[in-house]
């Protein structure tokens, strides 16, 4: 049978043109070596591969097929391996250690400095430190609605000053001094505190709790 190439009809052997669209159909014959239909201008058989245009061969003499020259390629330089499997365990972490970077030595050598604040009782020179953790120090007595954080009431003539007395806000590392509403007073530097107002404390401030300067305190502040 010849297979139409344009409407697949299936012709009968010998058919030049396609019985069903008359298109011309191409000329067969058989295979000199196992009988099946091929095309006339075929170089070789589809089913088994007889070369139909040379000497039987469809690769040509040589059994392979013809492929163009390919330019050779270039010599690559030897690497050399490793006379043992350690070695390369070396190299590579050698290789892929850690550098120190320019960065990380400027943060190491680089630290915020700290200021820490104290005050100084100028009756007896005691040294109370401020608790670094708190942006509220409340300053006063037992016994009151708020518990002090610095308590004063084991320092002599304590009685002036009021269980809830003055507080030291911590702001950005900078501290203010407020009266919460004591019954004697606070002062700066002699002069009395309003409450509601608050005052910015600097080293060597003079802070007395109540009249009369007999609580008094030096405000400090150290690195």
């Amino acid at each position: 049978m010849i297979v139409c190439p344009n409407c697949n009809h299936q012709n009968p052997e010998g058919a030049t043109q396609c019985e069903a669209c008359y298109t011309p159909l191409p000329v067969t014959t058989s295979c000199p070596q196992c009988g099946a239909t091929v095309q006339t201008d075929a170089s070789f058989c589809g089913q088994c591969g007889f070369g139909l245009q040379g000497n039987g061969d469809p690769f040509g003499a040589t059994g392979q097929p013809d492929f163009p020259d390919l330019e050779p390629t270039p010599d690559l330089p030897e690497v050399p391996f490793p006379s043992s499997p350690e070695e390369p365990a070396t190299e590579v972490s050698e290789a892929i250690a850690p550098a120190s970077t320019p960065s990380s030595t400027a943060t190491s050598s680089t630290q915020l400095q700290v200021e820490n604040a104290s005050l100084l009782h100028v009756q007896t020179n005691s040294v109370l430190e401020l608790p670094q953790n708190l942006p509220i120090i409340h300053l006063g007595k037992p016994g009151g609605p708020v518990p002090p954080d610095i308590d004063v009431s084991g320092f002599p003539d304590s009685a002036i000053v009021s269980r809830v007395h003055a507080d030291i806000r911590v702001e950005g590392g900078i501290y203010y001094l407020e009266d919460v509403g004591s019954s004697n007073g606070t002062y700066v530097n002699h002069n009395p505190l309003v409450q509601g107002n608050r005052h910015r404390l600097r080293a060597g401030d003079r802070i007395a709790l109540g009249k009369e300067d007999k609580v008094t305190f030096i405000f400090q502040l150290s690195s």
